[in-house]
């Protein structure tokens, strides 16, 4: 790789212990993949925030950092957190848990992170323009910026996001450059899925099955604009390839960025055609149980507000009866709105929380209870079983919450 002067004196520890680790894990990463130099970023996303992911080892290596006093050097923002910072006692959460958890988040406030704790960062503010460079780690937020907002990151890891934030540059490879960001193969939606009314767990069933298939290709979607899926839907969709095969970017004609911006270079005639059939299968497969849940808990990635308002305004009609426990996860600044709106107030007369900094799957719900977990996330009902132990249930949040 080829380094500037000041990017040598870094790498030679002229400023630090720190900065010399970051920049090693950095030129080591850039090695590894055939980088010919580092870039700069505009922007972090950065992951290993839960005390259930990262444990001791983690919170050792963050306190080492932030007791140098080093700080991030472009906008960052923080991954989800294994609990609510603020109303974790309310959830049943472990107090030996959540003072390690504090730890971890006071080590990221130090480095001059921004606290969020979202995996939904480009709705709280964080939102690189088209063709920026960012590092971002946490896959469904890397699968929206590179796909939905035509930014450019690789799917980082907790420690090369951090490293980049504390540098504020990246390896220039993979999805940096435009010849590694053409569709591998063509995905087709079949006119008997068209033509039906659709709610949002489709766009789970369909990312889970082109995930399985493509792995870590780029799929391009041909026809998907005719189902007409808003945002919320397109985060769906990345978030659940992303769990079932490591897609970190893909296109869809009329809707994500480059298709709107550009041509879209198709590197072979590889297609796959997916019918009512396929997405049946999809279904069965991420049910995993015919037992009643014990939790339905939405938000993975976290609900943005319009997703909040569809619940409230579904146990409204329900008359505010539910019988399973309900999470919504969101982020703080999305819980304020929520708030503001009132649909906090209509969640908990319903017996539900709005539960905000935390999801599902990073937090400790396994000890907290919680064997059966009903979702409408595609993603989550991938991860569950292996994160959580939990049997699943996955489907519409409408019949999740009017069909108990």
């Amino acid at each position: 790789m080829h380094l500037t002067r000041e990017e040598e004196k870094i790498l030679d520890g002229e400023y630090g212990e720190i900065l010399r680790k970051c920049m090693n894990l950095l030129v080591s990463l850039g090695e590894i993949y055939g980088a010919e130099k580092l870039i700069p970023i505009t922007s972090a996303q950065i992951s290993g925030v839960s005390y259930k992911t990262i444990g001791d080892i983690g919170l050792e290596f963050l306190d080492d950092f932030a007791k140098e006093n080093v700080k991030v050097k472009v906008h960052s923002t923080l991954n989800p957190a294994g609990m609510d910072l603020d109303n974790w006692k309310d959830l049943g959460i472990d107090e030996e848990f959540a003072l390690k958890q504090l730890r971890i988040i006071d080590a990221f406030k130090k480095m001059d992170v921004e606290i969020g704790c979202t995996c939904t960062p480009y709705l709280t503010g964080n939102v690189p323009k088209f063709a920026d460079h960012i590092s971002w780690a946490e896959s469904s937020a890397v699968s929206f910026a590179n796909s939905v907002l035509g930014a450019k990151t690789n799917r980082e890891g907790a420690q090369s996001a951090l490293a980049s934030a504390i540098i504020g540059k990246t390896p220039y490879y993979g999805y940096h450059l435009d010849e590694n960001r053409k569709a591998t193969v063509t995905i087709e939606i079949e006119e008997n899925v068209l033509n039906n009314n659709v709610e949002e767990s489709i766009y789970g069933a369909i990312g889970y099955i082109v995930g399985k298939e493509v792995k870590k290709g780029v799929p391009y979607f041909k026809n998907l604009y005719k189902l007409k899926p808003n945002v919320d839907d397109l985060k769906s969709l990345g978030a659940v390839m992303a769990a079932s095969g490591g897609i970190a970017l893909y296109h869809a004609e009329r809707l994500t960025a480059e298709c709107r911006c550009k041509k879209v270079e198709i590197e072979n005639e590889e297609k796959i055609t997916l019918g009512k059939e396929e997405i049946k299968d999809a279904y069965e497969q991420l049910n995993t149980t015919d037992r009643k849940p014990e939790l339905i808990c939405v938000g993975c990635p976290h609900c943005s507000i319009r997703e909040i308002k569809y619940i409230a305004e579904l146990l409204k009609k329900r008359n505010y009866k539910i019988k399973s426990e309900l999470w919504v996860c969101c982020s703080l600044h999305i819980k304020a709105i929520a708030d503001r709106m009132g649909y906090t107030e209509i969640i908990e007369k319903a017996g539900g929380k709005i539960v905000k900094d935390t999801c599902m799957v990073v937090s400790p719900i396994e000890d907290l209870g919680y064997d059966v977990v009903a979702t409408n996330s595609g993603k989550a009902a991938v991860y569950l079983p292996s994160f959580c132990k939990s049997e699943v249930i996955f489907k519409d949040i409408k019949e999740l919450l009017m069909g108990e």
